[in-house]
């Protein structure tokens, strides 16, 4: 597939997939869909099959709501060895239809519910060969009215898209701003400048906008400006993790205004992380990040983050929590 038709086949196939199409005609044979927990890496047609008719037979009039729609040239990240996709489609936004079946005991509202996404892609011929699909289910369990954590530090509800509702950007749209990837770039480096001591010494501020929007997964919720991001994710979350750091991104790519980043921060758990007590382990966090700017800076920054899979690797079964209150509790060790 020419990289100028890139986004809009791309698109056209993960219509069709929400739309109940073949996954012979949108995946390869052996593709691989990297769906988070709980399902884990599925490989071939079959397996990715039936992760799709699972969302189906919750959502049966599911339509994709696309908020932000970008892809580009893959950057290199040397800290991964790793095989690496040439260039990358992502994706967020949202599932919307009614929720008339159980999902992962996650229980039907029979209303309409809307179910987070955030995706990368890789486009090999008419195809996809590999995807990174991240569900917020946490958010689907806070509109069953099964919320199986503490009350979140930010606002709770759906993503607005971008402020400018430029995020659809068209294959070969014009761009002659600066690379949205070298202000993120510049972003993370003052973030990972933290002295263990006073917040002073990440100099990030530089990078954002004065009233930025900060849009993270639920469980954290959504914060405002720097006072708002400071209390509601960035002092819980040094406290939690003080020595976390990145493995690699396996997406870096930018599209005018927008850039998309994402792989794993690892880190130990030294202090409570969404009301859970820290257990001294090494935890792994799936995430990503979707970032449009507004100059040479960050305006808004949307932050999947694979929770559920976090709290496994605590001792926390977030699944288990929903089905004791449903009435099918643990009845034995």
């Amino acid at each position: 597939m020419p990289p100028a038709d890139l986004k809009a086949h791309t698109r056209t196939l993960l219509t069709g997939l929400a739309a109940g199409a073949e996954i012979a005609d949108i995946y390869h044979e052996d593709a691989v869909l990297h769906a988070g927990h709980p399902w884990g890496d599925l490989t071939g047609q079959e397996a990715i099959s039936s992760f799709w008719a699972a969302i189906r037979r919750a959502l049966p009039d599911l339509e994709r709501r696309d908020l932000i729609f970008v892809g580009g040239t893959n950057r290199e990240d040397s800290r991964l060895n790793a095989p690496r996709a040439p260039h990358l489609v992502a994706a967020l936004g949202h599932l919307q239809g009614s929720f008339l079946a159980d999902l992962l005991d996650i229980p039907p509202t029979y209303g309409v519910a809307h179910l987070r996404y955030a995706e990368a892609h890789y486009l090999e011929g008419a195809r996809l060969r590999e995807s990174h699909v991240m569900l917020d289910l946490m958010d689907l369990k806070r509109q069953a009215g099964l919320w199986p954590l503490p009350p979140s530090l930010g606002t709770e509800g759906l993503w607005p898209g971008p402020a400018t509702q430029d995020g659809i950007r068209p294959d070969g749209a014009p761009w002659d701003g600066p690379d949205a990837l070298d202000t993120v770039f510049a972003m993370h480096d003052a973030l990972l400048s933290f002295d263990g001591v006073t917040l002073e010494s990440m100099p990030h501020a530089n990078y954002w906008t004065e009233h930025f929007m900060y849009y993270a997964a639920s469980g954290i919720g959504m914060c405002r400006g720097l006072e708002g991001f400071r209390a509601h994710h960035q002092i819980p979350f040094l406290r939690a993790f003080p020595d976390r750091s990145a493995e690699g991104h396996f997406i870096r790519i930018s599209d005018g205004p927008y850039a998309v980043t994402g792989g794993v921060v690892t880190a130990t758990h030294s202090g409570e992380f969404l009301g859970m007590p820290a257990t001294g382990r090494r935890i792994r966090m799936p995430v990503m990040d979707f970032y449009r700017l507004e100059g040479d800076r960050i305006a808004e920054n949307w932050l999947p983050m694979d929770v559920p899979f976090i709290a496994h690797q605590m001792g926390h079964d977030l699944f288990a929590r929903l089905r004791h209150y449903r009435g099918r509790p643990r009845r034995s060790l």
